[in-house]
């Protein structure tokens, strides 16, 4: 259980959809890239909800919502830190345009899973998804993020002031920008979340990089 402010968000059947469908379809996604040869080609994933951070690469993407979901499914009042406040916010969006637009698949990624859901997929459950983050303390500063990018620095601390956004939060998401590889905890934190074959397959995705590989053979390897 992920603790925000004096609000906690736990294990029920909507966090459960929201993180399960967001998961795998961000990782068909990078199997579709990759079978076409284009996953570094552009951005995708949940997280391209969020403007700062639609460079993170995918399997990172996955990786921050495992670790996310750990927390909640398994955690005991834990402080939630920005990303998650990310990733919950990311995971809602994202999903709740997915009931609106494509309520089919939603129901396919649901189909099979390791937990059964009695939650109908249909428009109504659209405003529900939202409400998780809304009814949330999350004061939203990773929206703002992106701005300060362009602007002068002096410039920029002047509006991190301005809106008392402390820089420090930050830090998280500026090293996720950076990173390419999953924590070894990616298999444990997915548990209650994906089946053992799902987890097993999920698990093989994001450790295999043949865009990396690529990038390694022209010399522009991306991050540690």
């Amino acid at each position: 259980m992920l603790t925000i402010g004096q609000h906690r968000i736990g294990y029920t059947g909507l966090t459960y959809l929201a993180f399960r469908v967001a998961m795998l379809e961000t990782a068909e996604w990078i199997l579709l890239k990759r079978q076409v040869g284009h996953d570094d080609a552009d951005e995708f994933g949940f997280l391209t909800e969020i403007p700062f951070l639609k460079s993170v690469a995918p399997q990172i993407q996955l990786d921050a919502l495992a670790e996310t979901w750990t927390r909640i499914s398994r955690g005991a009042g834990i402080n939630a830190d920005i990303m998650d406040e990310c990733v919950i916010y990311a995971v809602c969006e994202t999903v709740a345009r997915m009931v609106y637009e494509y309520p089919t698949d939603v129901e396919r990624l649901l189909e099979n899973g390791p937990q059964r859901v009695e939650i109908a997929v249909d428009r109504s459950l659209v405003p529900k998804l939202r409400a998780l983050h809304l009814n949330l303390p999350i004061d939203g500063d990773f929206l703002l993020a992106s701005q300060f990018e362009d602007m002068d620095p002096s410039e920029a601390e002047r509006y991190k002031r301005k809106f008392r956004i402390d820089s420090t939060r930050l830090d998280i998401l500026l090293d996720s920008l950076g990173r390419w590889h999953v924590s070894e905890a990616f298999s444990e934190n997915v548990q209650y979340l994906l089946t053992d074959r799902e987890t097993e397959r999920v698990d093989r995705l994001v450790r295999e990089h043949p865009s990396l590989d690529r990038r390694k053979q022209t010399g522009s390897e991306k991050g540690p």
